[in-house]
């Protein structure tokens, strides 16, 4: 990875948080939008790229690493309090223990979904560099998910001091996880399965976005949802091609 591509990760998520500690009633209402184009991108790079790359890989197994992702994210979200997707449950009164829970779940996903990034995964495949892909997959998520961590942490009567503390450890964690793929020797199987892992994460994420795209007391989908939808597929459907 080049020093930009940590470097884009970090800012993404002070940049989603800030937004939420400086002008949340303002931007607020941009983050179904911003949720929904991000889950329909991630979901499109899984289907497109990510799936075909784990599964064209020689691994044994990886279909169960696969679930595994899923299903690690089903636990984690029960620390994270649902923010991967945009969630904001706020507790007044909970103390830094609310604030460690919630930050266990979402690091220790920022941290599994940066390893692909280190471990060369993809980089280069048939002349198309899907690891960049898969960055800006990771980029796009990041934005909602810190600007919703915000708006948890701010809701919750936490001093900016503890949320920026907070959204730069969030930042910096992806960066680590690639750090930590890139200075361990993985060989494929492993790579496939870390790979595995990541993509049943982004599924069980990107789904539950698009699932929850007009509110969870809404069986319909609005037009202008599905023109975003279509737009975020249609982005990577065009840069994967």
């Amino acid at each position: 990875m080049a020093l930009w591509h940590y470097f884009l990760l970090l800012v993404s998520a002070l940049v989603g948080g800030g937004l939420a500690i400086v002008g949340s009633d303002r931007y607020r209402t941009l983050l179904p939008r911003l949720l929904s184009f991000s889950g329909a991108y991630l979901l499109a790079i899984a289907a497109l790229e990510l799936i075909p790359e784990v599964f064209g890989t020689p691994a044994p197994g990886v279909g169960v690493w696969l679930l595994l992702g899923f299903f690690i994210q089903l636990i984690l979200e029960g620390f994270s309090q649902g923010v991967e997707h945009g969630h904001v449950h706020a507790h007044q009164g909970v103390g830094y223990g609310f604030a460690l829970r919630v930050m266990i779940g979402l690091g220790l996903h920022a941290l599994l979904e940066g390893l692909p990034l280190g471990t060369g995964i993809g980089m280069s495949v048939d002349g198309h560099d899907h690891g960049e892909h898969l960055l800006y997959g990771i980029v796009l998520h990041k934005l909602p998910a810190a600007f919703a961590l915000g708006l948890l942490l701010r809701g919750s009567g936490y001093g900016r001091r503890v949320i920026w503390t907070c959204l730069t450890v969030f930042g910096l964690l992806s960066p680590l996880g690639a750090v930590l793929g890139d200075l361990l020797s993985i060989d494929s199987v492993w790579r496939a399965r870390i790979l595995a892992l990541v993509v049943g994460s982004f599924l069980h994420i990107s789904t539950t976005i698009l699932f929850e795209a007009d509110g969870p007391n809404s069986h319909g989908i609005s037009v202008r949802k599905f023109l975003i939808i279509v737009a975020g597929m249609g982005v990577a459907y065009l840069t994967a091609h």
